[in-house]
Parts: C-alpha cells; structure tokens; sequence
C-alpha cells in the first residue's frame, strides 16, 4: 500500500461562503458555456460523478448517493460545517491559494483554519496590474507601482501566478521587453482602460513575467484547459520552450499548471530544464475515472522529483476532496502495480510518493 499521509496542494483556490442550489452548484463541475445536454445534468460528468464518489461519506451518506440527496444534506449542515467536513476529509495538510479570482471565496486564513491545515498565498499577477492601474494616473506612476507592488507581494506571498496564457496565449516573445516598449505599451493600454478593465496587452504580460522573475519567487503559468471557449492549441506548454530557456540559470522555478490535455508536454519540458516543474492537478480532476491513466502518461517523461500535486479546486469544497482522493487513489494503482510487476520497490514507490505528495512542493516554496 502507497502511503502519502501529508499532501500540500500546490494550486487551489477558496471556497464559496454562501448557499448553493443545484443549478449553481453543477456549474462548477464542468467549465461549460452553457446548460448540459437535455435530459442530464453536470454531475453526468467525469467529476460529477468523482464527486458523488469521494463526497456522501464525509457528510454521512453513502457513495453515489443521488445529487438531490446529496445537495439536501449539504443544505442541512449549513455552508460552514459541510466545508468543514469536506475540507478536512480531504487530507490536504497544506494550501497554496491563488486569492486572483473574483466571488465571495474564502482566502487562505479560512483555508487553513476550516481545513485544519496550513495555508499560503499566491498572488495573480494580472489582478495586481489591474488594481494598481485602477490607482495610478499617469504611465510612469503605473510602472513605479506596479514594480512596488510586485515587489511588496512578494515579502508575503509563496509564489506569483499569470494567466498570460488565458489572456493572449503562450507563444509570447521570450525575452524581456525594453523600457520604451513597455511604457508604449502601458500608455496605450491605460488610456483605453476603463477601471477593472482586463490585462491581455502581451508586451504588459511579458513585463510582468520578467517582474515576476526577478523576484525570485516560483512563477506558475497555467497551461492547456483553462476558461469556457478558451483556444487551447494557444495554450499548449511547448509553447514555453523559449521562455523556459531565456529564464534558465536565474534562479526562479517556473511551474507549468494544469497542462491537459497537453500534460506529456509538460512532462517533457520539466524533464529537459532543470528549474521546470509540472503539475498534475486539473488534469486528474476532469479525468476522474481514468485518473491513473493519465497519471502514468505524465510519469513516463518527467523526472520524480520534477511532479506536483494539486487540485486546482475552485468554489466548491468537494473539488478539494475530488483532487486529493482521485491523486492518492491513481497513484496508489499506478506504483502499486509497478511493484507488483517487479519494475519498482516498494521503497522506492512509496519515496517517490511521498515526493510528488509534498515533498517537491515544500522544497520548491519552501513551506511546511
């Protein structure tokens, strides 16, 4: 039997504080721009049903319970307690929170206290562009404050995560972006800005990641499946090759999210830079079921030590529980089944995962 007894969640986000009824609780399974099929639900889904799997016992229900049923019970305990309950039956020792999304969500002090568990912050880089841009009149104040800001969040926070991919797409220039660049860039964008407007200008992406870079801390870059109607072919990790190569030696880990479907080349790149990092977290959450097969496809090109656990859960405390049981459960079946055919020790299947688990991520952020 694989043991992982500590798992730290490299990337999630908090959980909604408020009452969900059915048709919003189901809109968080699935990433959908618009109602399912006629006749279904979006519990007929892979984590739909991963959910009623993992969840009932935790709140006194038996497996596969009906979705009813299940959101019954939900509503009975109450918001607080059933997070309670979930977020602990989850066995998450540790949460990295992305606090860069909008909605009434639990920040990582919540996290930690309802989970019992530990919680740090990571920050969304385009949100902090956007908050300072809303406080800044002039171009050079912007960039003066935003370099402040980039610079304050770091003292607090355990690393910096950009949605540039999401914004514009990954096959940005790699190298940095010089002053006049990036001040023509910041001119034009504020001066057609509106307050909460939305960052997507790639040169502005870019001057952030190389921000971000400078800082030291480790940069998480979401890949492959992302927002409803987001084009995915300009999402792919390969695309990242360049910039992987322009930041190597710098000291600053970069840590490719999410990846599926385009997880093997995650896989490969965190193989061939050392300072790269994969992460399985959406990728067994939407596979459900067939978690373990992809599981196995990403061991089959990145090194061990190279491998992150998450959940990338956001909203709905069963999405935490949904990350954890599915990871513990595919890699239980994958190395307990390379051991049985003899390719693997036990020793050396239950080191790695305990690697992947929490060990990489508490060497790469330096957490407990």
């Amino acid at each position: 039997m694989i043991e992982t007894p500590s798992l730290v969640d490299q990337y999630c986000h908090g959980v909604l504080r408020t009452e969900l009824g059915l048709g919003t609780f189901e809109a968080h399974l699935a990433r959908t721009e618009g109602p399912p099929a006629p006749g279904t639900t979006l519990f007929d889904t892979q984590t739909g049903f991963a959910v009623r799997r993992w969840c009932p016992p935790l709140l006194g229900l038996e497996p596969h319970c009906p979705p009813a049923r299940y959101l019954a019970r939900r509503r009975e305990l109450g918001v607080l307690e059933a997070g309670r309950r979930l977020l602990r039956g989850s066995g998450v020792t540790t949460f990295l929170v992305d606090t860069g999304l909008p909605g009434d969500l639990t920040g990582p002090g919540e996290m930690a206290s309802t989970g019992a568990a530990d919680a740090h912050e990571i920050v969304r880089l385009e949100l902090l562009a956007e908050q300072v841009a809303d406080t800044s009149g002039t171009v050079e104040s912007f960039l003066a404050n935003l370099a402040e800001s980039v610079h304050g969040a770091a003292a607090n926070a355990v690393a910096f995560t950009s949605v540039a991919g999401g914004r514009h797409g990954l096959a940005l220039a790699p190298e940095p972006p010089g002053p006049g660049e990036v001040r023509g860039a910041a001119g034009r964008w504020l001066a057609d800005r509106r307050v909460g407007g939305a960052l997507s200008d790639p040169v502005l992406l870019r001057h952030l990641l190389w921000i971000a870079v400078a800082s030291g801390l480790p940069l998480q870059l979401h890949a492959g499946l992302g927002e409803p109607g987001l084009r995915i072919d300009r999402t792919d990790p390969v695309l990242l090759t360049d910039f992987a190569r322009a930041t190597a030696g710098l000291g600053t880990d970069l840590v490719l999210l999410h990846g599926y479907p385009y997880h093997r080349h995650a896989a490969h790149l965190a193989g061939v830079f050392p300072h790269v990092y994969a992460d399985l977290g959406a990728a067994l959450v939407r596979t459900g079921a067939r978690a373990a097969a992809v599981l196995a496809e990403i061991l089959e090109l990145a090194p061990f030590g190279k491998l992150l656990f998450s959940s990338g859960a956001h909203g709905l405390p069963e999405l935490h529980v949904v990350g954890a049981r599915l990871f513990r459960e595919a890699l239980t079946r994958v190395l307990g089944t390379w051991v049985a055919e003899g390719a693997w020790s036990p020793t050396d299947a239950q080191r790695v995962a305990g690697l992947i688990a929490a060990g990489n991520a508490r060497r790469v952020y330096g957490v407990q």
